[in-house]
């Protein structure tokens, strides 16, 4: 794909509420935290770091009509990112609440309109995007029941326009609890498919992770297991085996990780990268994400 061709986006948008804990959580008493609010979602996220790129992109999601979601859709639009966001007026904005770590984030999620997505404005905000040459789904979209037409629409809809498409396997537990042969059915013969390692053991078993890849490339024409601070490991169809370290850097909160992970991943191999290239920008956008407090590239 031209390196000028727009990414389509689409999933989720959120407002995080980080808090960056500042020791061991107390259970029923306080633990002091770094508390911030702002955008998030896994779909926005990755949508904010690819514009940070320079990487035209859309992003097609659902919000709330509240203040909150107003707020998030001018946040995005700020960053540089199209939003054909759908204002669902009897909905609330999603939410998620995410303690951190160092090494670690634990989320509680309220999806609000999020789950409200619909497979027919999926189609109209694609029909919207004449210069699209890729689409980008957040799993998210798939593993909510009510929201899992439009997720199945938009990779139908880009396949009809002859769009490459990539997916990001979300989360472990909602994997775990729509099933394994389920999701892969979904999933199968996109072009690129990313997954943690809690991911990849949920969908592959208990491989090492190039064995992991290896295995999910039956489903997948390329698949990406991102290892964190391992680093990640790139398989195809073609035979194609490859690994690349993370780069070393204080870790402040990994929330947003992934997303910029995704973005930079995307970035690079829409424009021609070879899988050794692909994977060291990500990367570097990855150990960037980590470095600072929240899940959005800095302005």
């Amino acid at each position: 794909m031209s390196p000028n061709r727009r990414v389509v986006v689409v999933g989720d948008v959120i407002t995080d509420v980080v808090a960056a804990l500042r020791g061991p959580l107390a259970s029923g008493s306080d633990t002091a935290a770094e508390i911030r609010f702002s955008g998030g979602g896994q779909a926005a996220n990755t949508a904010a770091w690819l514009a940070a790129q320079g990487t035209p992109v859309t992003l097609v999601a659902a919000v709330g009509g509240d203040a909150e979601g107003r707020d998030r859709v001018v946040e995005l639009g700020a960053a540089g990112v199209a939003c054909a966001i759908e204002t669902v007026e009897d909905a609330v904005t999603g939410t998620v609440i995410v303690l951190a770590t160092a090494g670690e984030r634990t989320m509680v999620s309220q999806r609000g309109a999020n789950l409200r997505l619909t497979a027919a404005h999926v189609d109209q905000a694609l029909a919207g995007v004449p210069d699209a040459g890729h689409l980008h789904l957040s799993a998210y979209t798939l593993l909510d029941a009510e929201s899992r037409a439009a997720g199945l629409r938009a990779l139908a809809a880009a396949r009809e326009r002859g769009l490459s498409t990539s997916v990001d396997a979300a989360s472990a537990a909602p994997l775990r609890r729509v099933g394994v042969p389920a999701f892969l059915a979904w999933v199968r013969d996109v072009d690129l498919l990313l997954v943690n390692a809690d991911e990849a053991t949920v969908l592959a078993g208990g491989l090492e992770p190039a064995a992991q890849a290896r295995a999910l490339s039956a489903t997948a024409r390329r698949v990406v297991v991102k290892r964190g601070a391992a680093g990640a490991v790139w398989a195809d169809r073609t035979g194609t085996l490859c690994s690349a370290p993370a780069r070393r850097v204080a870790v402040v909160d990994v929330t947003g990780a992934g997303d910029a992970f995704a973005a930079g991943l995307l970035t690079a191999w829409l424009a021609g990268a070879d899988p050794a290239t692909a994977l060291a920008r990500a990367g570097d956008l990855g150990a960037v994400a980590v470095s600072t407090l929240g899940a959005r590239p800095k302005p």
